[in-house]
């Protein structure tokens, strides 16, 4: 299929890859966007994939909680621009509709959109966001909410609606302090962007993918592989011919220099890379790259369970559950963080790119 510039660019908007690498990726996965930041991950050329996926849409996530803060609501809610979606008339509707879902049980969005409206008792809901949109005058759209209950719940708020964040924990006695504590705990994660509260939540069948994951970047990034490895691969390159003469003259030259990588060409990486991947089960049987890889799957899930990253208010690296331990045993209660809902705005949906000037110049009649 053919791969537009527009996917190229939002690619490397949220993969850090350069163009090229982009348009290949895009190539190889029919223009798969998931698949695409998954082959780059694993090439090694991904260097800030972000979990928002594709460029945010405009619009704000709202929370609501009880009195007895043992219940809450999460809501996005889409608009085309960043204008209207810091008008008060727009936030407002936003945090009624939030409202609505707390003081109720709705199944999914269906069965929300077919209740009637708290904010007009004669129109359904869908009727009456029918209403808003002719009122506001662009497009709005009520994309997901989320409703927790427990012990004790919090929200947080982050850049004014851009991101969205409820904890939930389990506690015997929640107090202000236990409560200013999750509160930090959800800046933690509007900050940090877990996907997991602890490893243990973790399946075995992503867990084995990450860790299939990890290989092949660690292979195709033949610069970090262990000296054994690499002094291999190198050999193998040159003895055999497999590179060009020049590439050949300039190892031969800066084999000793330890940015010898900084002298060969991208052609030249690449051919490593094939002879490692081309390798890939013999190398996973290998104890030293073995480490390396599991000092690097180690390093992600730390990364990526809440519990187990570095508490960042925390000045002596405590991590995350040493911070709600010290809460717990201060305040004399049981108190464990069970799940958190973070919602971001627009994660996975694509912006309107408007060129502003010839929509002034159509409107003119130009």
């Amino acid at each position: 299929m053919a791969i537009s510039a527009s996917d190229v660019k939002t690619l490397r908007e949220m993969t850090g890859a350069g163009m090229m690498d982009c348009k290949k990726a895009l190539t190889e996965t029919d223009g798969d966007f998931d698949a695409a930041v998954e082959f780059l991950r694993k090439k090694g050329l991904a260097t800030a994939v972000k979990k928002a996926g594709r460029i945010a849409a405009e619009g704000v996530v709202s929370t609501v909680i009880s009195d007895d803060d043992k219940t809450a609501t999460i809501i996005e809610v889409n608009s085309e621009t960043d204008f209207v979606a810091k008008n008060e008339t727009f936030t407002d509707y936003v945090k009624a509709l939030a409202t609505q879902i707390n003081n109720n049980d709705y199944a999914n969005m269906d069965e929300f959109n077919a209740a009637q409206s708290d904010v007009n008792p004669d129109a359904t809901v869908a009727d009456q966001h029918a209403a808003m949109i002719a009122k506001i005058g662009e497009n709005l759209t009520i994309r997901r909410f989320e409703k927790v209950t427990g012990d004790v719940v919090v929200s947080y708020i982050h850049m004014g609606g851009k991101i969205g964040v409820l904890v939930k924990a389990a506690c015997d006695a929640p107090n202000d302090n236990i409560k200013e504590a999750m509160k930090n705990v959800a800046m933690q994660i509007a900050a940090m962007n877990p996907q997991f509260v602890k490893d243990e939540d973790m399946t075995a069948d992503f867990m084995a993918k990450e860790k299939d994951t990890i290989v092949d970047s660690s292979l195709n990034d033949t610069a970090s592989l262990p000296k054994p490895i690499l002094n291999e691969l190198l050999n193998k390159a040159v003895s055999e011919k497999l590179w060009n003469d020049e590439d050949i003259k300039a190892y031969e030259a800066e084999k000793n220099n330890k940015f010898l990588f900084n002298f060969l060409s991208d052609e030249a990486k690449a051919v490593l890379a094939g002879l490692a991947m081309d390798n890939k089960a013999a190398y996973v049987e290998n104890k030293i790259f073995a480490g390396l890889v599991d000092g690097r799957l180690k390093k992600h899930f730390k990364e990526i369970c809440l519990m187990d990253q570095t508490y960042v208010k925390a000045e002596d690296k405590e991590s995350v559950k040493q911070y709600v331990e010290s809460v717990a045993k201060a305040n004399g209660c049981k108190f464990e963080i069970e799940s958190f809902v973070r919602f971001e705005t627009g994660e996975g949906l694509e912006k309107k790119n408007e060129d502003f000037a010839a929509e002034v110049a159509k409107q003119m009649g130009q």
